[in-house]
């Protein structure tokens, strides 16, 4: 299928009309918002906060897919050892060829509280993958000791499309405590999510930053 008209071209992100579609809903979200999103925290909202992490998921699906003692090869490139909370949007893709998957589920790795923190908004259901990636970097990262693995409780969704919209509103959750408390172990992740208002913000500050790049 054709692309549609480029919308905003924003560091390593390029958004067209139909990716905006899709978050005007009820879509499921894709790999180019997801990293938009993640891209606009690092660049924008969180852009005093050196110690955060946001990784691409289509780092996240190649860092699934290679050898243990290649995942430096991906992570280093982004400053990994200067960061202390590395947030990853994981799908259940298995698929090294190609993007996509059915479901988005948040996991953020906390070297103060040497702890993988897993958020599902359909509690469960990626709950595998996560423990899968998981595992495989807790050799990487394991150098200073043990890690653990925690599946924490979270808003659940009420449809089968919005796991994105929560994976971003949880990260923007946690990505704030962490940056505040130095932890995210005892952020309120139990907060009302309203994934409409969330779905328009995210429109909004994608039409304003186009505004302002052609202006």
């Amino acid at each position: 299928m054709a692309k549609s008209s480029v919308i905003l071209s924003f560091y390593e992100t390029l958004l067209h009309q139909s990716d905006l579609e899709l978050l005007k809903g009820p879509y499921w979200l894709n790999d180019t918002i997801i990293s938009f999103y993640f891209e606009y925290m690092e660049r924008v909202k969180f852009s005093d906060a050196y110690e955060l992490l946001f990784v691409s998921p289509e780092v996240t699906q190649c860092i699934k897919m290679v050898q243990t003692e290649e995942i430096k090869t991906f992570l280093e490139p982004l400053d990994i050892n200067n960061k202390k909370f590395i947030f990853f949007a994981l799908n259940d893709n298995d698929s090294p060829d190609r993007a996509g998957g059915t479901h988005w589920s948040l996991l953020v790795y906390s070297k103060p509280e040497s702890c993988f923190y897993h958020l599902d908004s359909s509690a469960g259901s990626n709950h595998n993958v996560a423990w899968e990636f998981a595992s495989h970097l807790m050799t990487y990262f394991s150098r200073a000791g043990s890690i653990n693995f925690v599946d924490k409780q979270c808003v659940q969704q009420n449809n089968g499309y919005d796991c994105g919209i929560h994976v971003l509103y949880n990260t923007e959750r946690l990505a704030d405590c962490a940056n505040i408390h130095g932890q995210v172990g005892s952020c309120d992740t139990l907060n009302k999510v309203n994934p409409s208002i969330k779905r328009k913000e995210i429109l909004d500050i994608i039409k304003n930053l186009s505004k302002s790049r052609q202006s």
